[in-house]
C-alpha cells in the first residue's frame, strides 16, 4: 500500500505539472486546478486514503502526500501570476486612459424640502423641551374621531372629507371603521392612554382628505400635532400663555426673526376654549396684500385648551389635569418661509422646483 501511494503521488503530479504548461489561460487552469486539487481532485482522494493506513505507515505517506499537493499549488500560483500579468500588460498596451479629458459632473441629492421643514421644525421643539411622538397612518374611528369629540353625525365624518377603507365587507377592528387619519390627533389619544402628565409632545405626520385638489389643498399633506399636558395643582399648570409663549419663540427660530403672532376666537370640538393662531404678514410686514387679505395677518394653526371629554376617553379626570392642543401643515410653514406660491409643487416631480432650496 505504502508504495501504491507513492508511486501514485508521483504519478499525478508529473500530470500536474503537465497540466499546469499546457494551459493557455486562466480559464483553463481553473479546470485543471479542480481536477488536481479540488474537493474531489485527484491529490485530495490520495489523502483520504492515506486514513486506510496503519498508523505507523499514516505519518510517512501523509507527509508525502501533502508536499505534493504544495508543489502543485505553488505551480498553479506561478501560472495564474503569469497570466495576470500578461492581462495587465495587455490592459495598459490597449486601453489608455486620457486624463485631459474634463471629468462627467456628478449630481449630487439633496433633501426635499418638506424633509428639511420638518427636521428643522423638530429641532427646535426638542430645543423646547418636546419630545417627537408617532402612530400609525392607518387608523380607526375610535381614535380618529369619537375620542377626540367628533361624534358621528359630525360632518368631518362625510365621505366627502375623509377616506374610509372598504371591501366587500366593511374594515372593522374593535374600535370601529379603518380609515386613513384626517389629522395627526389620534396620535394624542395614543399618547395620553399610554402615559401620565406631566408631559409635552409634538407628532409630524402625513395626514389624508377626500378634498378638491388646488393651490392650497392636496389630498395628502404633512401635519405638525402639539401637546402639553399638566397636573392642575401643579404652580406651573399649562395654560394658554405658555401656549403663546411657546409659539412666538417657534416662529422667531423657525424664520430667524421676532414673528409678532395673535390669537382670535374659534371652534374645534377637541378643545375648549379654541383659537386660531395668526401671524404676521411676512409678505407685507402687515401692511396688507393680496396675500394676506390685505388684513396684515395670514392664519397659521389652530389651537386650544384640551376639551374635558378628550381627557374622559383617555382615562384622565379633568379636574386633575389641563393643557393645550395645536396643529399645523408643515406645507403652509415652508410655503410661507421660501414664499412658493402652490402646494402642488410640492409632490409635482419638478426638478427645477426642487433643487431651489
Amino acid at each position: 500500500m505504502e508504495t501504491s501511494i507513492e508511486q501514485q503521488t508521483k504519478d499525478v503530479l508529473i500530470l500536474a505539472r503537465r497540466a499546469v504548461e499546457n494551459a493557455k489561460d486562466a480559464a483553463a487552469l481553473n479546470v485543471a486546478y479542480q481536477e488536481y486539487l479540488g474537493k474531489r481532485g485527484m491529490l485530495r482522494k490520495l489523502l483520504r486514503s492515506v486514513g486506510e493506513l496503519s498508523p505507523h505507515e499514516r505519518p510517512v505517506q501523509g507527509r508525502f502526500v501533502h508536499n505534493a499537493i504544495a508543489i502543485v499549488e505553488e505551480l498553479f500560483s506561478h501560472k495564474l501570476g503569469e497570466f495576470e500579468r500578461k492581462e495587465e500588460a495587455h490592459v495598459l498596451q490597449h486601453e489608455r486612459l486620457d486624463v485631459t479629458i474634463p471629468a462627467k459632473k456628478v449630481h449630487r441629492g439633496r433633501l426635499h424640502v418638506l424633509t428639511e421643514m420638518r427636521r428643522e421644525v423638530g429641532r427646535i421643539f426638542v430645543g423646547l423641551g418636546f419630545s417627537v411622538a408617532s402612530g400609525p397612518e392607518v387608523e380607526d374611528a375610535w381614535h380618529n374621531f369619537d375620542a377626540l369629540n367628533i361624534p358621528e353625525d359630525h360632518p368631518a365624518r362625510d365621505l366627502w372629507d375623509t377616506l374610509w377603507l372598504r371591501s366587500n365587507q366593511k374594515i372593522k377592528n374593535s374600535k370601529g371603521q379603518l380609515l386613513l387619519r384626517t389629522h395627526t390627533s389620534p396620535v394624542q389619544i395614543r399618547y395620553m392612554v399610554e402615559h401620565q402628565p406631566p408631559f409635552r409632545i409634538i407628532v409630524p405626520g402625513r395626514v389624508y382628505r377626500f378634498e378638491a385638489t388646488d393651490a392650497t389643498h392636496e389630498v395628502q399633506f404633512w401635519q405638525l400635532e402639539g401637546l402639553m399636558v399638566s397636573q392642575r395643582d401643579d404652580p406651573d399648570a399649562v395654560n394658554a400663555g405658555h401656549f403663546l409663549w411657546i409659539i412666538e419663540q417657534f416662529y422667531s427660530q423657525l424664520f430667524r426673526k421676532q414673528i409678532a403672532t395673535r390669537l382670535r376666537p374659534s371652534f374645534f370640538p377637541f378643545t375648549e376654549p379654541s383659537f386660531e393662531v395668526d401671524m404676521r404678514c411676512l409678505f407685507c410686514g402687515g401692511r396688507g396684500c393680496a396675500s394676506c387679505g390685505h388684513s396684515g395677518w395670514l392664519e397659521m394653526m389652530g389651537a386650544g385648551m384640551v376639551h374635558p371629554k378628550v381627557f374622559r376617553s383617555v382615562g384622565l379626570n379633568p379636574k386633575d389635569v389641563q393643557g393645550f392642543a395645536f396643529g399645523m401643515g408643515l406645507e403652509r410653514l415652508c410655503m410661507m418661509k421660501y414664499k412658493i406660491p402652490d402646494i402642488r409643487l410640492f409632490r409635482g416631480g419638478d426638478v427645477r422646483f426642487l433643487q431651489q432650496f
